[in-house]
């Protein structure tokens, strides 16, 4: 935490995020025809803003501040805090729909791993009641360990899949409700 006090202002209580710009296009992403207000951020400028809050924990007060001309204040003051806190819940609702998406595909996952462990388990009980050579024992371990290699993709979705995706989505709903402060240089 120390190393983050060095490198960010503080005021207020809150770790400022601060971004200089020449012009309020420089935060958008120019290839986007959509106007301002339902804009894609410019990929660098999203992950300066991810990055820079990354560096906190979920739980730090953080704000932004856009410095911009005062030749751009009409503009940004109407268009800005709306189109970043659009944008940002945008990415918040695409990782929530990451994450029931991920969770279904464990559920069902999980279901087929059961029912195909189930089955080659029974099948290797049945393999014993033919007789005990090694053949047989090689047949029945094998089916044993096919069963649980089937379980190996739900439990990796369960175990560490989900946790970094509800873990962005709750940086971006952060980001999303950060308050954004400009100031205007002349």
């Amino acid at each position: 935490m120390k190393n983050i006090e060095t490198r960010y202002k503080r005021e207020n209580g809150s770790f400022l995020i601060e971004i200089k710009l020449k012009e309020v296009r420089q935060l958008f992403n120019t290839f986007d025809p959509a106007p301002f207000r339902e804009k894609d951020i410019d990929d660098d400028a999203e992950a300066y803003i991810v990055e820079s809050v990354r560096e906190f924990s979920l739980d730090t007060a953080l704000k932004l501040v856009i410095y911009l001309p005062e030749s751009s204040k009409d503009e940004a003051i109407h268009i800005l805090p709306e189109a970043i806190h659009n944008y940002f819940n945008y990415r918040f609702n695409t990782f929530n729909k990451e994450l029931r998406f991920v969770l279904k595909r464990g559920r069902i996952s999980l279901l087929i791993g059961v029912m195909f462990l189930f089955f080659c388990i029974s099948t290797g009980e049945i393999i014993d009641r033919f007789g005990n050579g090694m053949l047989m024992q090689i047949i029945n371990e094998g089916f044993l360990i096919s069963g649980w290699v089937a379980m190996w993709r739900p439990i990796q979705i369960f175990l560490y899949d989900w946790w970094p995706i509800r873990y962005m989505g709750k940086l971006y709903e952060k980001i999303s409700k950060m308050p954004i402060e400009m100031k205007f240089i002349s």
